[in-house]
């Protein structure tokens, strides 16, 4: 008999007080509840490129899961249950996402077709499970060590700590970002926060490479999160982080997108400093590049005349914005063809018309590039892309 009720509550009950490592074990022990063999946990690692097992004393010995080409990454990029029957059992892949961030998936094994209350089970399983590994990943390092298929250089380290999850999603809007190398960057970042009927959105990408340009990010960062937590608006969120690069970096600069998404109306505001604005995807196609810069540099801008120019835009229920850093389009092939705006542009507009998610959209793109310069990026390659679908309440 399948216990759902039971198997939620011992979940629960058993996590109170587990260490990351606990996770694999708590899962494995709930399966017998659900009338399953085994319930395994997967997390993608950083590059987005596999499906790593997070082993446990009781769970059973998996191997790494290619995300491209397999049924577990088909779970994974699509964000939806996938059931086989293989090696004489019934496999199903679940995703595990919070808000739309992808940490990755949970194959659940049972001796028949899993119905109706199993799936709803499973779903609810793999929920609270990537709720613990968004929790328990700040109190220990087993989640990092599963997720890191190579060591990380030391700037990538203090980027990837300031980065907020990679994707966020309600009805309203979805934002999801890429940074790639994923194991060695140096100067790009981006951030969002979604505030009441406002969403927040930054791009940075800071001269330099290596340690001095991550050193730049984080007080670009940490300054652009601290002026929108003490309620001041675009311009002066811009002002304040220009402030603070050329005080502590007077002889250096960022280059930024700063925006505000009314969730209600669809109106886009935003500041280009020194940087493009990006672009406006409409129905499968480029509608056009918004228009950019509009001011100098953060750590340059106080020496510009008058304050930056804001510029609005009107968005439509289901437009994209896609911003991006140069390390995206000059990104070259062996025979120094860039990766450019119309290749960058008609991978996006086919993968979206194809009704692939915005996250998985993303991560693609990212494989492209990757290709493209045969995995040796010069520059880091990072990008976010922002939709509005329209929906209120």
């Amino acid at each position: 008999m399948v216990r759902v009720g039971e198997a939620l509550k011992q979940l629960l009950r058993d996590c109170h007080g587990a260490r990351p490592e606990d996770l694999p074990d708590l899962a494995m022990r709930v399966a017998p509840l659900l009338g399953l063999r085994e319930i395994v946990v997967y997390a993608v690692d950083y590059g987005q490129v596999r499906l790593m097992p997070f082993a446990g004393p009781t769970t059973p010995h998996r191997e790494s899961l290619s995300v491209d080409g397999t049924v577990a990454g088909r779970a994974f990029g699509m964000c939806e249950p996938v059931e086989v029957n293989s090696d004489g059992a019934y496999r199903l892949w679940v995703p595990m996402s919070d808000c739309s961030h992808r940490l990755g998936v949970v194959e659940l094994v049972g001796e028949q077709p899993a119905d109706e209350p199993v799936r709803a089970a499973a779903e609810a399983v793999a929920t609270i499970l990537c709720e613990l590994m968004a929790t328990r990943r700040q109190y220990g390092d087993a989640i990092e060590f599963v997720r890191r298929r190579m060591p990380m250089q030391v700037a990538t380290e203090i980027v990837w700590s300031l980065l907020p999850p990679l994707t966020f999603g309600t009805d309203a809007a979805v934002v999801t970002g890429i940074l790639e190398p994923a194991y060695d960057v140096g100067g790009d970042a981006f951030d969002y926060a979604i505030n009441g009927d406002v969403m927040h959105v930054a791009l940075f990408d800071a001269v330099g490479h290596g340690i001095a340009a991550s050193t730049l990010t984080t007080v670009a960062l940490n300054a652009y999160r601290n002026a929108r937590r003490c309620g001041l608006d675009l311009l002066d969120t811009a002002r304040s982080v220009d402030k603070w690069v050329s005080a502590q970096f007077p002889d250096l600069f960022v280059t930024a997108v700063l925006g505000e998404l009314n969730l209600n109306d669809g109106t886009l505001r935003y500041i280009c400093a020194g940087h493009p604005a990006g672009l406006l995807l409409r129905e499968g196609r480029l509608v056009r590049e918004l228009s950019g810069p509009t001011s100098l540099p953060l750590g340059l801008m106080h020496m510009q005349p008058g304050h930056p120019d804001i510029v609005e835009e009107a968005l439509q229920p289901g437009d994209h914005v896609l911003m991006y850093t140069d390390g995206v389009v000059e990104a070259r092939s062996a025979d120094g063809t860039f990766f450019g705006q119309q290749r960058l542009v008609d991978l996006v507009t086919r993968t979206l018309a194809d009704r692939t998610p915005a996250p998985e959209t993303m991560r693609r793109l990212v494989r492209a590039i990757l290709a493209h310069q045969y995995e040796q990026l010069q520059d880091d390659a990072t990008a976010l892309l922002l939709a509005w679908s329209g929906r209120v309440g």
